[in-house]
């Protein structure tokens, strides 16, 4: 069964009780909690906020002997929790010789709402005992405010010659953020906790690099495969940790990318693509929770079925378990797509797929279990154009192979009416592919070597769109996904990526489209951030002009070349057409002197005051035999 905790909902946002409960540190106090409590002979939960489930679902309750449940709304009353009846707060006195659980924090104003129910001389345990030290809270007043939690989880790794890189930069610090810190705990495959550090951050929107190679010498650790938490102390304007992540080699022989893990576990996540013919795919499953994965409790199926192979495996808390498809679905093959059983126990996964010559990494994604189908997408036609667009690079087909996956990513999506529309750099339709409406048991990998020649595209690259065809049918919630691989034609290269659909530079707006990172919609602008390679790796990126309906002709892009502390070293412009794209090289756009000025832990801000542009970064070794490609992120 799902873990009994509450973590995203797609208007809230994220709930920040359960990384309050879960952080590594206040685990290590809920233990402590639990053991005082366990002396008490009769203990009482009050539980105002609906708060004690989330906490049950984490900790082990079953030792402590509880003799009530009291609640304080009125219609609560009378309910079964955790097979008590509850009963209204004002119960507490018949309770004498118990001791109180008030299962909140902030719990102050609680304690004194109560003071006159209170029997003399009753123990008193709140959740306050789990808060974290003052100088981790930016806001004391309100303990779970978001900004309080501004954390996340790596799937981090040091071995002999494979190495993990995580690059972010302190945008906090561009809205205002002061003193801020990064607090980090290592923990190894078995959920032990190997290192932990903090480093304070200045206050400029500066580098941040992780790097398995100095943890692993700062630390004199030995090789490690695991989990590294960050906790991102006195943010301001996002409570979202983002970052990009590196896996690479000695000798770039390994190059390859993926990005943030989506901080809130989810029950269920799509898009793992099943192994071809000589392929491996490592399905890596970090336990987020402070309690254990129960042994059958994680499982995969095939898309649009519900035989469910289960993992018979308890995986401790923290811990880190690489999970074989293979072990669990022998007979699953390229192009089936698989379901993940996750019951809220971990953050969006990482998989890796190893032949005998290449290794890449990426992710899948949150499947939504709350999403019906929504008419009025339809309906809003007339006015929203394409509506809801999912972009993605055509690199250069001389060199490139695209292959296409439509995924389902919300279990109510039954079927998925789509069709693929192929730009040119210059935003000419170049094609369209129509999928029809596609079964969800049906896994479709198109290639679009069938639709496109290099000919056919004026400087060999373009973008394609994923969009929503009512003619083929009505289904549609908005939470339109796709996986894009790429595929080096001559060095057999790969790399997956993959992301879900949202509507693009209209000034009108349907629920929170089109998004934007700070405030309400529409997000007409842009904010990426573009980490470079290092030494000899070359760095691209490709970037899209969506539209869903006619917007500015032209876009007006700056790509800003900062220095590892946030400082300016020289900006460039860029002109991409409305519906176009534009795929360039970092080692073009800048010259040898600004790159140098710039230095190793260099980063770009791309910043456009007059558009909505989508983007997707990548590195390529020297030799030109391997690469990595993945979504940029915004802030």
């Amino acid at each position: 069964m799902p873990l009994a905790i509450d973590t995203f909902h797609q208007i809230q946002g994220g709930q920040s009780l359960v990384k309050a409960l879960g952080h590594p540190l206040a685990a290590q106090k809920a233990h402590r909690l639990l053991e005082l409590l366990a002396q008490e002979k009769s203990i009482v939960v009050y539980d105002p906020l609906n708060q004690f489930q989330s906490f049950v679902a984490l900790y082990k309750v079953a030792q402590l002997n509880i003799a009530a449940i009291l609640v304080q709304k009125t219609e609560a009353i009378g309910q079964t929790v955790l097979g008590y009846v509850t009963e209204p707060i004002t119960a507490l006195p018949h309770y004498p010789r118990a001791a109180l659980f008030l299962a909140v924090f902030d719990s102050g104003v609680f304690q004194w709402q109560i003071q006159s129910l209170l029997p003399p001389k009753m123990p008193l345990f709140t959740l306050d005992i789990l808060r974290l030290a003052d100088q981790m809270i930016a806001n004391s007043q309100q303990y779970l405010d978001p900004l309080n939690f501004a954390t996340n989880f790596v799937l981090f790794r040091e071995s002999q010659n494979l190495h993990t890189r995580l690059t972010t930069a302190n945008y906090w610090a561009g809205y205002g953020a002061k003193k801020a810190s990064l607090w980090c705990i290592l923990f190894d495959e078995s959920g032990k906790s190997l290192a932990q550090w903090q480093t304070l951050l200045s206050d400029s929107v500066h580098t941040i690099t992780i790097d398995s190679q100095e943890v692993k010498r700062r630390f004199k650790l030995p090789d490690f495969t695991g989990s590294l938490f960050i906790h991102v102390i006195n943010v301001a304007g996002h409570d979202v940790v983002k970052y990009a992540l590196d896996i690479y080699d000695d000798h770039a022989n390994i190059i390859s990318s993926t990005h943030d893990a989506n901080a809130w576990p989810a029950d269920r996540y799509a898009g793992l693509p099943a192994p071809k013919a000589g392929e491996s795919v490592i399905l890596w499953i970090q336990n987020s929770q402070p309690c254990p994965i129960p042994a059958g409790e994680i499982g995969l199926n095939l898309m649009g079925t519900e035989e469910i192979a289960w993992l018979e495996q308890p995986i401790a808390p923290f811990a880190t378990y690489p999970l074989k498809v293979a072990d669990l679905l022998p007979h699953a093959t390229w192009p089936q797509q698989l379901e993940i059983q996750a019951g809220k126990y971990f953050v969006r996964p990482r998989y890796e797929i190893i032949t005998d010559h290449s290794r890449r990494i990426a992710h899948v994604n949150v499947e939504r279990v709350d999403l019906v189908a929504d008419q009025q997408i339809s309906r809003s036609m007339p006015w929203l154009g394409k509506g809801y667009i999912l972009p993605a690079p055509i690199l250069p087909i001389s060199r490139w192979k695209t292959l296409v996956m439509p995924t389902p990513m919300a279990t109510g999506q039954q079927s998925l009416p789509i069709k693929l529309i192929a730009y040119d750099g210059l935003g000419q339709v170049m094609a369209s592919h129509y999928f029809g409406n596609i079964p969800r048991s049906q896994s479709v990998a198109f290639d679009l070597d069938t639709l496109l020649t290099e000919t056919q595209l004026p400087h060999d690259y373009g973008h394609l769109e994923l969009v929503y065809d009512f003619e083929a049918g009505m289904e549609a919630d908005g939470w339109l996904h796709g996986l894009f691989r790429y595929e080096d034609r001559e060095h057999l290269w790969g790399a997956d990526t993959s992301f879900g659909s949202h509507i693009f530079n209209t000034v009108l707006t349907y629920k929170n489209e089109p998004q934007s990172y700070t405030g309400s919609p529409p997000g007409l602008t842009t904010r990426l951030f573009l980490r470079l390679g290092r030494d000899s790796t070359r760095t691209f990126c490709h970037l899209i002009y969506p539209a869903s309906t006619p917007w500015h002709p032209y876009s007006h892009t700056q790509v800003v070349l900062h220095n590892q502390k946030g400082m300016e070293v020289a900006r460039k412009q860029l002109t991409i057409p409305c519906s176009g794209s534009l795929l360039w090289y970092y080692d073009d756009v800048f010259d040898a002197q600004e790159r140098a000025a710039a230095g190793a832990k260099a980063y770009i801000i791309v910043r456009d005051a007059t558009c909505r542009l989508f983007g997707y970064h990548g590195l390529i070794n020297a030799q030109g035999t391997q690469f990595s490609l993945d979504h940029m992120f915004g802030f």
